[in-house]
């Protein structure tokens, strides 16, 4: 399968146990390995107020498959857990070496799993010395805890002076963003995410190509934004994304695919891939999905999508 990863934030709140192992199960058949979710996920869902539903539902459905563990890749992230209910976004566990340690054991133990593939900094934390974490990051790794490190949300800037803090190991090498089709206005705030969290940029695809890093973009199909444009909010709306979605329905009508379709196999046969995690509710929206790991844009159609964006 292509680089296609199942993001499985609302596991276990907005999306019901039964119909999470649903997807999971016409996943895995399809040929998915990848799983993406959060030690956070989904406090806002939670009567709690807290998070670690969806890392939880994941843990149940791995102990029901003897041997599948093997087959995955599964990431999952630390830092923007809230300490108390209403904490987010000023009073998380952060990304100290003790915060570090604590939350990659209880995520170990929700997941039911002895190894995280994929270890996210969820956030920025500027309280923490970058060698101290990066030292915290390094000694996972070095034990075989977790398989490698990421960081989602830090700004470029930030991501350079952690590498050069991670002595002795490679450091992150992955980074995850969002990322899409349409572009929101420069400085507009999209209404699902912080402000200070940010977008992949020219100079985010120049910095991974030159450091030969990965990048995982997040919310690649805008909230169904695609499919309901008036989800989208005066961010998106501008005349740059009146000819993007003009260009990608010609594209769309030249595949008798959908826009989601082409969004995604624009994203992932770039000249840099971008790694899709994409969350579906229903097992009817993940065949849509997957459909689009077939799909291989010739080189015009593609020449036109980078021309009109």
């Amino acid at each position: 399968m292509h680089n296609l990863v199942l993001g499985a934030m609302y596991f276990g709140t907005r999306t019901d146990e039964a119909t999470s192992r649903q997807i999971l199960d016409h996943f895995v058949d399809a040929g998915g390995t990848m799983i993406d979710t959060s030690n956070n996920y989904s406090f806002w869902e939670d009567p709690s107020g807290f998070g670690g539903q969806s890392e939880a539902v994941l843990g149940r459905w791995l102990a029901g498959h003897p041997g599948l563990r093997e087959q995955l890749y599964i990431s999952t992230k630390v830092g923007a857990q809230p300490l108390a209910p209403g904490g987010f976004p000023d009073n998380l566990e952060g990304l100290s070496p003790r915060a570090i340690n604590e939350s990659v054991q209880a995520s170990l133990q929700r997941l039911g799993t002895d190894r995280i593939d994929l270890y996210w900094a969820h956030v920025e934390d500027r309280s923490v010395p970058l060698k101290d974490m990066m030292a915290a990051f390094g000694s996972l790794v070095e034990n075989d805890t977790v398989g490698r490190v990421g960081c989602s949300n830090w700004p470029i800037w930030r991501v350079e002076q952690a590498r050069q803090a991670a002595r002795g190991w490679q450091g992150f090498t992955a980074l995850q963003l969002m990322h899409s089709y349409l572009q929101p206005r420069p400085g507009a705030q999209v209404s699902w995410q912080p402000a200070r969290f940010g977008c992949v940029t020219d100079q985010t695809l120049d910095y991974v190509d030159a450091q030969q890093l990965e990048v995982w973009a997040y919310s690649p199909l805008l909230k169904g934004g695609y499919t309901h444009p008036d989800r989208l909010g005066d961010a998106y709306d501008h005349e740059g994304n009146d000819r993007r979605l003009a260009g990608l329905d010609r594209v769309a009508a030249e595949l008798d695919a959908s826009r989601n379709q082409v969004v995604l196999a624009w994203l992932s046969g770039g000249e840099a891939p971008i790694t899709p995690i994409v969350g579906v509710s229903t097992v009817a929206q993940l065949d849509e999905i997957l459909e689009a790991t077939k799909l291989t844009l010739s080189s015009d159609q593609r020449a036109g999508l980078d021309a009109t964006a």
